[in-house]
């Protein structure tokens, strides 16, 4: 293995929104040299936030890469969005990262999108510190972020670092590891100064320190001893322990700083270095078709160059000079002009250019080894898919995508730009694996459904702009669901005879909800129970597809159709008229027919959202929410500002912030995320009925 991997590290920075994101990651370009101004989110001067939409806006809105220096390690880091519309940027980055430094706001704490983050680090194992930012705010509480990481994140914070001072008297922190006071001298907090601990902390120190090694004393043998013998404990022992439980995600070591004023990110760097793990410390799992068995197997990929290649391509970004795909090096070497198979097609792609990505700026390479993480030239594929360079070598595990929630019909305003709207609704349907472009069969209508209000407004916003296009939205339609709520039987005929071959077949069962008991995230359960070959089982599979057609559309409102099971158990054929495709047309019937007995409801997407505002503006909040058939399920003060969390159909947020803001004199924010669907009140029921058949 190199020495140089073992130096290498892929890490995240992600967070909540305005929790200090992007400011942290300018620090780090700065003082790790890799740029000599340092950029800011408010200005809109932040080098990773380098698309003219994100600094008009204040926000992230696709993840940005960079490499960087510190001391002997390279730092392949990606700065990710904290918007919940754009969650797929973090599912997407986490997927190929080796480890993730988690920001959290020291007075906000662990927030709404926090949790997301969260559930995403653990899908993909990702090791990870947290930095505690803002530790100059008013109301800066780190113990209290502390605990609730071990309350709503069910993990092991550590605190390595006690504060000097609070509030804005903060001005540095103590080293709980080799007891030092570590002060950010300079204009720019560029130089480190490390000093005895301050009298009036020594004894906080010695405090916090005791609490830090009993707490890692769970995760080794011989610290244990050492503090019941009570002997001195090395820092060497210290920093391994850290590390190895760091790596096995048992626990999360905790940091403190404020990006903003340039202080505790040469320690966080530091840290990263020291405990987040290298490639060759990460175990990378692939799958293998056995050619013999034809079963799954597992197989550990391992990062060495001299191994076959297996890289991921986990974004796609169409630029003025083509399309990037970014790609992370499992295993083996991606080399500039050679061939590689795309697992999914079979197809072979050749890469023609190979990029060391800062943001938007490249640098040439003939090579990339394993680890690596670059953005590649002349490949045509999605995000997600493994290349290897053996035709049937192995797949990674592809992507997690959630579900849009939210849909518009789009129209360009003349309509000679139809093609160039087409051509960019493709090129972001490529893009962003979260963003749905179809056609309406009915209305003709192109419509795109996406995460959130936000989301869709920065696309629609975007073909304007890159693609100088003018276009019409429709106002926002909700995806709702439809499911049935009692269980009925069924006996569908279908007979067609109109001279030549008939078409026959005759299908009996039940169609129910999907009981509760019966573990499965799939929105509909085939199942039979066919006995004496009443239907002979090769017309099984036409039934089944038959089914899945009709989901798309229910004969209610015409929305898709979720939790429903259909077990055929009895029937017919004809030994001359049966056929596939009578079977199928027989399902679609028996579906259309029997569906309205099943007293379907429509289900809604239940947001879940998280309000901060100051507490005096609580009660309006409050009431403008329940008039919104939203329910509050926890409220938290903390100083003058009060957070509160609940629950509200989406249908009823359009336009909410703008009502927050009126409501709050401008000082409210929230955040929302997609927690449920859940059955629409029964006026509302009949309503969206009414509309829909309206606009058919």
């Amino acid at each position: 293995m190199s020495s140089d991997l073992r130096n290498c590290r892929n890490i995240g920075i992600s967070a909540h929104i305005d929790s200090g994101k992007t400011t942290l990651s300018e620090r780090i370009l700065f003082y790790t040299g890799r740029t000599h101004k340092l950029g800011e989110v408010h200005d809109g001067g932040a080098a990773m936030d380098h698309m003219e939409l994100e600094r008009e806006r204040g926000i992230t809105i696709t993840s940005a890469a960079t490499r960087v220096q510190w001391g002997e390690s390279f730092i392949n880091l990606i700065d990710t969005p904290g918007h919940v519309d754009f969650t797929v940027e973090v599912e997407r980055s986490l997927r190929v990262l080796d480890g993730a430094v988690l920001v959290l706001c020291s007075v906000g704490g662990v927030q709404a999108q926090s949790l997301t983050i969260d559930r995403q680090m653990k899908r993909y194992d990702v090791p990870r510190l947290a930095f505690i930012n803002k530790m100059d705010r008013v109301g800066a509480n780190p113990r209290r972020v502390v605990q609730q990481l071990r309350d709503k994140l069910d993990c092991d914070p550590v605190l390595m670092q006690i504060p000097i001072g609070s509030e804005q008297n903060f001005r540095g922190v103590v080293d709980l590891v080799t007891r030092k006071a570590i002060y950010f001298d300079g204009e720019q907090g560029e130089s480190t100064r490390y000093e005895d601990v301050p009298e009036e902390l020594r004894e906080e120190c010695e405090r916090s320190r005791r609490e830090a090694l009993e707490a890692l004393s769970m995760y080794s043998d011989e610290l244990m001893e050492r503090l019941l013998e009570e002997t001195e404990v090395p820092e060497e022992l210290i920093h391994r322990v850290v590390k190895e439980a760091t790596l096995l995600r048992q626990m999360t070591p905790v940091f403190l700083g404020s990006a903003y004023r340039n202080k505790g990110v040469q320690p966080l760097l530091d840290a990263i270095v020291r405990y987040l793990p290298s490639p060759e410390e990460r175990e990378a799992v692939a799958f293998r078709t056995d050619p013999e068995t034809g079963e799954e197997e597992k197989i550990r990929l391992v990062p060495d160059n001299s191994l076959p290649l297996v890289a991921m391509a986990f974004k796609i970004v169409d630029d003025p000079y083509g399309t990037l795909t970014f790609m992370r090096v499992y295993q083996g070497k991606l080399v500039k002009g050679r061939s590689y198979y795309n697992r999914r097609t079979g197809k072979p792609e050749r890469i023609s250019r190979i990029f060391r990505m800062h943001a938007d700026q490249r640098a040439e390479l003939d090579e990339a080894g394993a680890g690596d993480i670059v953005a590649v030239i002349g490949l045509d594929c999605s995000s997600g898919e493994t290349f290897c360079e053996e035709r049937d070598y192995c797949s990674l595990e592809s992507i997690f995508v959630p579900e849009p929630v939210i849909q518009v019909a789009i129209k360009p305003v003349e309509s000679r730009d139809a093609d160039k709207l087409a051509k960019a609704l493709r090129r972001f349907r490529k893009e962003d694996p979260t963003l749905l472009v179809k056609t309406d069969v009915e209305s003709g209508e192109t419509l795109i459904a996406g995460m959130g209000e936000l989301h869709l407004d920065v696309y629609v916003e975007r073909i304007r702009r890159e693609y100088k296009i003018e276009v019409e939205t429709s106002p926002p339609k909700v995806n709702y669901r439809e499911a049935p709520t009692v269980p009925v039987e069924f006996d569908t005929k279908h007979k067609k005879q109109s001279g030549g071959a008939g078409q026959f077949a005759h299908i009996c069962g039940v169609m129910s909800p999907i009981p509760e008991d019966e573990e499965t995230t799939e929105p509909f359960v085939f199942e039979e129970k066919i006995t004496g070959g009443v239907i002979p089982s090769n017309y099984l599979p036409a039934i089944e597809k038959g089914y899945r057609a009709s989901l798309e559309k229910g004969p209610l409102a015409g929305c898709p159709i979720v939790n429903l099971k259909i077990l055929v158990n009895d029937g017919s054929y004809h030994a001359v008229d049966s056929s596939d495709l009578a079977f199928r047309i027989c399902a679609q019937t028996s579906l259309r027919e029997n569906f309205p007995r099943t007293k379907p409801a429509i289900l809604e997407p239940i947001m879940k959202i998280e309000i901060e505002c100051p507490e005096n503006f609580q009660g309006a909040v409050v009431g403008d929410l329940a008039s919104r058939r939203g329910v509050i399920v926890s409220t938290e003060t903390s100083g003058a500002t009060c957070r509160l969390v609940g629950e509200v159909p989406l249908a009823e947020t359009f336009g909410y912030s703008s009502v927050l803001r009126g409501a709050t004199q401008g000082q409210g924010v929230f955040s929302m995320e997609f927690l449920k669907y859940k059955r629409v009140p029964s006026a509302i029921q009949e309503e969206i009925v009414r509309e829909r058949a309206a606009g058919r």
